[in-house]
């Protein structure tokens, strides 16, 4: 996540560097830089890939001479691609960029710290039971990438598939996830409904009894999904791109981006430096509509705050990813034994990142209403994070009205499920200059033409 000064814009008549504008003056789109050391897809080049023997060699040495995951790079005067946000979406575009496309001479440019924005403060859930045709088949690519992404990145991101359950307290939200389970069969996704009884035998711990404020009816029953470590895809991600050739910047904030006659020219950067390049990507989040606004493109996204908590560990438990909307609460467990619940989105516009004794007050209730036996179980910590909200709760990707000015941006509570597919499909939609067929819908003209992309049936919880 980069984040920016309201207010400060970078120069209009900015010139660009010829080095740095490769792209189409039409299209904005880069070209093909040198090619990585990697083939076509083929993840990591060989001599950066991680191996038993080459563990074994360096553990037997008084010196092992452990590689950096990542080098440190002095800033180029101009780049063919500049991406914005250094979380798991501007990384994983960094990375399909060399690894698909050829395009090496990239910079991602984070205000803080790589993965230190919502790529590190999300609840790592993964799945794909959305309930549009668009959103059903954009967010099943992505889960097909996270189960491989290990081997592709060489990097264990630790991939666990547990299930997911939506759990249904009323007659309005049964018919919604029957609704939700016909929608995914016919996009080829693994989702049914199931009964009390067979939600209590995935989850032994929950109340499915008829005596609770709120009985449980039933459940979406998603296999596919479960959870996986944020911090590892952001380092698998990292180590990926910078084994290709892109420079990774942290502690660089973009202040203005450049443009002339409709076209971008360059990023302006704190501290009085300039990088000239002729194409963007915005992959932030909290911030995409300042970042935006700095290239004259208005974006229709609030941004309100998202807390979630975690428990001290204990024995594992629970098998499954179980989510509330009627309770605003869902909840999993890690590997390590913690369970880490989550909630609605804060009601409010804010910037701030503080958790709050509401939440975790309110939390707690339900919780406990959904499984009574963890009453004695102390919380550790609690965090927020930023999410920008768009009116259908569906991203938008793609060409803006300014040439070379790319956007991924209002992900809301669905981002980090997303990672890697935005990057595959960004990475396509830059090389190209056309749009990738599964981000068509989620273009910023869509509110124009009044297409909207309604996902808020498939929200984990109530917004």
């Amino acid at each position: 996540m980069s984040a920016s000064e309201p207010g400060r814009s970078g120069s209009a008549n900015g010139t660009p560097n010829t080095a740095a504008h490769n792209g189409s003056a039409h299209s904005g789109s880069p070209r093909n830089g040198a090619r990585g050391n990697g083939s076509r897809g083929n993840g990591l080049p060989r001599s950066a890939r991680y191996s038993a023997i080459s563990l074994l060699r360096r553990g037997l040495r008084s010196s092992p001479d452990w590689p950096r995951a990542w080098h440190t790079h002095e800033l180029r005067d101009s780049y063919d691609v500049v991406i914005i946000g250094g979380g798991v979406h501007g990384l994983a575009c960094a990375y399909y960029l060399a690894a698909n496309h050829g395009i090496t001479n990239v910079a991602v440019l984070d205000k803080g710290y790589l993965g230190g924005g919502g790529s590190g403060r999300n609840t790592a859930i993964l799945r794909s039971n959305y309930l549009t045709p668009e959103g059903v088949r954009f967010y099943d690519r992505s889960l097909e990438l996270y189960r491989n992404l290990a081997t592709e990145l060489n990097f264990n991101v630790m991939f666990s598939r547990k299930g997911h359950l939506t759990l249904a307290h009323n007659d309005s939200s049964l018919r919604t996830m029957h609704w939700r389970a016909e929608v995914n069969k016919l996009e080829g996704v693994d989702s049914s409904v199931i009964d009390p009884g067979e939600i209590k035998k995935l989850v032994p711990y929950l109340d499915t009894s008829a005596a609770t404020r709120y009985p449980i009816l039933g459940a979406l029953y998603h296999p596919p999904g479960g959870i996986i470590r944020h911090d590892a895809v952001v380092w698998g991600y990292a180590r990926a791109a910078d084994a290709h050739g892109v420079h990774l910047h942290q502690q660089t904030e973009v202040i203005g981006i450049d443009t002339a006659k409709g076209q971008v020219t360059g990023v302006q950067l704190a501290g009085g430096r300039r990088i000239a390049t002729g194409t963007v990507l915005n992959a932030t989040a909290g911030w995409s509509s300042l970042i935006s606004d700095m290239a004259g493109v208005r974006m229709p996204v609030q941004t309100s705050p998202l807390q979630a908590a975690v428990t001290e560990p204990v024995r594992p438990f629970l098998d499954a990813v179980v989510v509330s909307g009627t309770l605003h609460v869902y909840v999993s467990q890690t590997d390590r034994g913690e369970l880490v619940f989550g909630a609605s989105v804060d009601p409010f516009t804010s910037y701030s990142m503080r958790g709050s004794l509401d939440f975790i007050e309110g939390l707690a209730g339900h919780v406990l209403e959904l499984m009574p036996a963890l009453s004695k179980m102390r919380l550790l910590r609690q965090w927020a994070g930023l999410c920008d909200m768009t009116p259908d709760y569906s991203p938008i990707m793609g060409k803006t009205p300014v040439d070379g000015f790319y956007v991924d941006v209002g992900w809301g509570t669905y981002g980090f499920k997303a990672g890697p597919v935005s990057g595959e499909t960004m990475a396509e939609t830059i090389a190209t200059g056309r749009p990738a067929e599964l981000i068509t819908s989620f273009g910023l003209d869509r509110f124009a033409r009044g297409e909207l992309v309604g996902e808020k049936g498939a929200a984990a919880v109530g917004h």
